[in-house]
């Protein structure tokens, strides 16, 4: 019998595969053991509403903001999303709350044999997990995000209401193909048979792909960017103000999004989109509710990460951006920030396409290269010799802390530190600041 909180997750971390630890070994490429697990515990997943979002980026903020804003309409609502930065449970939601450590310390030890039996992986034994609690907390409906990929992702055990997939890009490319149409049939695998599919950004050179995954599956499929485009956005203080045009319903609409990165232009045209597909399939969301969940996502749900300003002096900023496209957005935010001088702390995986990323990156920056506290993170001094070829110069850090101690003592007024290319990275940064 595990007695505590802390064994119950030192036990997950150090008996099962981890995919954030030990990289591709740690995939299983099924879904049988998902399906086993859950049949073990009485399909959990078939006792509540679900929406499904995949996507390479910004699937974690859609989930969240669509949570948001089905929890402003007064539904209980539960989310699942992956990796966590601080604390295992911020996995596993319920309007907002964190599963509590008490129902991960039952769940553990009721299910240890199954787990034993199954042998399935951390990520496996995680869905099951929060499948089984959403069923138990009786949610109204739970927001789902995929892990990696889609098709044999765990989480595709569901029968949403709705999937929605953000943009495709480059990334897991070992685990998901090499190309851009390769990996958006991994994403497509998530469209099930009549079930209403929303895509973000539509993107001329893969749409044919979701096209004919829809077609086959006789699922309604809507394109956000051609029905809705934003107009105009401000920065706020602390979010965006955005003017977006409905084609569809002829109107011009303002939002607020309490969330500060330009990449969630792109976003939350998938989100209200979703929104009108909900509310045609009987969901009550008034618009003040959408706005409420627009504006509180980070207050509602939790959600840090995403252009987030730790300190104003000195002023600092993290994001998790960690693959091409990612990176892109990235730079095209510090792009539209006014500084003196760019400080940036980076650190990156292993298996990250680095021929890719690190072009985005400025030369005129001042770089920290640090090591994550992680075994699969690519050693500081190999990053900074790699990062050189692409006139990209600093010094190399053995951790985070002392490559962050060393940017903010040649911080002046007026400069920016920013920290990120991992969610690791920004994990451990935000630990000193929370």
């Amino acid at each position: 019998m595990i007695k505590t909180y802390n064994e119950a997750i030192e036990y997950l971390y150090a008996q099962l595969p981890m995919f954030t630890r030990d990289g591709a070994s740690a995939i299983k490429k099924d879904i049988d053991n998902t399906v086993r697990f859950c049949e073990a515990l009485g399909n959990p997943h078939q006792l509540f509403k679900s929406i499904h979002v995949a996507g390479t980026n910004g699937k974690g903020s859609t989930s969240h903001t669509l949570a948001s804003i089905l929890g402003e309409a007064g539904y209980k609502t539960g989310l699942y999303t992956s990796p966590h930065l601080l604390d295992f449970r911020e996995r596993i939601r319920v309007n907002g709350q964190m599963i509590p450590e008490e129902a991960v310390l039952r769940f553990i030890n009721e299910h240890r044999r199954l787990v034993e039996e199954i042998q399935p992986s951390f990520f496996e034994t995680t869905v099951a997990m929060a499948f089984d609690y959403f069923a138990q907390e009786q949610v109204d409906i739970a927001v789902i995000e995929v892990g990696l990929g889609g098709r044999l992702d765990s989480t595709n055990i569901i029968h949403p209401e709705l999937c929605v997939i953000t943009n495709i890009g480059m990334d897991h490319t070992d685990q998901l193909g090499d190309t851009l149409i390769q990996i958006a049939g991994e994403k497509a695998g998530i469209i099930k048979s009549e079930v209403p599919v929303i895509v973000s950004e539509r993107d001329e050179s893969i749409a044919h792909v979701f096209e004919r995954k829809a077609e086959e599956q006789k699922a309604p499929l809507r394109f956000a960017s051609e029905e809705l485009q934003v107009l105009s956005s401000a920065r706020k203080e602390r979010g965006l103000q955005l003017t977006v045009s409905d084609y569809v319903h002829q109107e011009t609409i303002e939002i607020y999004v309490g969330l500060a990165g330009r990449y969630q232009q792109k976003n939350m045209l998938g989100v209200l989109t979703a929104v009108d597909e909900l509310r045609k399939k009987g969901w009550k969301i008034d618009d003040k509710a959408l706005m409420a969940g627009l504006a509180n996502v980070e207050e509602n749900t939790g959600l840090q990460g995403r252009w987030q300003v730790l300190s104003s002096d000195p002023l600092v900023i993290c994001d998790t951006g960690h693959n091409e496209d990612g990176i892109r957005e990235v730079m095209d935010n510090i792009r539209t920030t006014t500084f003196n001088r760019l400080h940036i702390v980076i650190g990156a995986m292993r298996d990250k396409d680095l021929a890719h990323i690190l072009p985005q990156l400025p030369e005129q920056a001042v770089y920290y290269f640090c090591h994550p506290d992680m075994p699969r993170a690519l050693p500081a001094e190999e990053l900074k010799e790699k990062a050189a070829e692409y006139g990209l110069k600093g010094n190399a850090y053995p951790n985070i802390e002392e490559a962050m101690d060393s940017a903010k003592g040649v911080y002046q007024e007026g400069d920016l530190i920013f920290v990120g290319g991992s969610n690791f990275v920004v994990a451990e940064v935000l630990k000193s600041y929370l």
